[in-house]
Formats: C-alpha cells, structure tokens, sequence
C-alpha cells in the first residue's frame, strides 16, 4: 500500500530472461494481426525484449477464441492464415481497391504490419514477401492501377519490400530486386513530379 514506483531494471531484465513463451487472445473477427500495428509492438516487443535478455527467441502464440473450440496457433501459422485470408486473397484487396486511394493505403499497411511481425519475431516466410511482390508489384497491371490511384503507398510497399531484404527478412532473387529497385526510381519520379 505504501509502496511507491521505482524502477527496477535488472528485476525486470531477470524476469524477461525466464519467459519461454508470450501470448495475445484474439477476441475479435474486425481486427487482425496484420490490420494494426498494436499486435506487433506490443506482443512484438515483448517477444524482441524476451529475446535480447534470454538469447533466444521465445515462442510466439495467439489463440483464436471466436469460436466454442478455441485454436492456439503459432505467431508464424497466424502471419501465413491472415496473410492468404486478407493480404493475397482477390476478393480482399480488390475490395480494397474500391476504395481507390484509401485501399490502396490499407493494402500498404497490411503489408507495412506484415513487416512488423519480421522486425519484432522474424515470423514472416520468404514466401509472403515473393507473393506480395508478385502479386502487387511486378504485375504490371495491378502496379499501374496502385500507382495510379495513390502513388505514395505503392511507394512505401515498393520500398517496404526492398527494407525486408536490406535487412535479412526476405532472400529475394537479384532480378526481382532490380525490378524493384527501378519501380521505385519510378514512383519517386512520379510523386517528384519529373516523370
């Protein structure tokens, strides 16, 4: 009761390097872990702090209790069921781009808290970042309705992609990074005003 706040790192330090697992309950259908960047610098960080005190990186879960059978599933499981459900699903993203510039932005920030899940818990397969680039990016059709109808997300996915393999995320083929690297040239051309 008297007690009054004081830091207490090295306690803190001690407990984080016993944790062997972290956990998030999913309560709700509305929001994902790729919709918001909550879940990642949240459960993310907890992960990453756990990891730089222990030295290893703990395990990682999420439990599904939306229905009577609750599902306990690993964060990696989890980032590759949102990421085919939403991310890559047509019916997802072509609704999104419905919206025009505001869809493209959603799509941008799933792929942006996608990026999260690499940064805080290294949960992202190679595979994500290959289809999102195939699918958004080197699809010469989707790429021009993107920067079409808002160019400065197509930017930040394009250069988003090009930050996971700068920083070991994703071992992306050397032509499909200098298709990349030159779509990017582009757009910034483009919102520059020179193209």
């Amino acid at each position: 009761r008297a007690v009054e706040g004081r830091e207490a790192r090295h306690a803190m330090d001690k407990a984080l390097a016993r944790v062997e697992a972290a956990y998030q309950n999913i309560d709700t259908f509305e929001i994902g872990i790729t919709d918001v960047d909550h879940y990642f610098e949240y459960l993310g960080g907890v992960t990453k702090a756990v990891e730089m005190r222990a030295e290893k990186r703990p395990a990682v879960y999420l439990s599904d209790t939306l229905t009577r059978e609750v599902k306990i599933r690993s964060i990696e499981e989890t980032v590759r069921l949102e990421t085919r459900a939403k991310t890559l699903n047509p019916k997802w993203y072509e609704g999104m781009l419905k919206h025009g510039f505001r869809g493209v932005a959603e799509i941008e920030s799933h792929i942006s808290n996608t990026f999260g899940w690499s940064a805080t818990a290294d949960a992202v397969d190679d595979w994500v970042y290959t289809e999102v680039a195939n699918t958004f990016v080197l699809d010469e059709k989707m790429l021009d309705r993107l920067r079409h109808l808002n160019p400065h997300s197509a930017r930040s996915l394009v250069g988003r992609l090009l930050e996971a393999q700068g920083r070991g995320f994703w071992a992306a083929e050397q032509h499909v990074l200098d298709r990349l690297r030159e779509i990017f040239a582009g757009l910034e051309d483009q919102l520059e005003g020179i193209a």
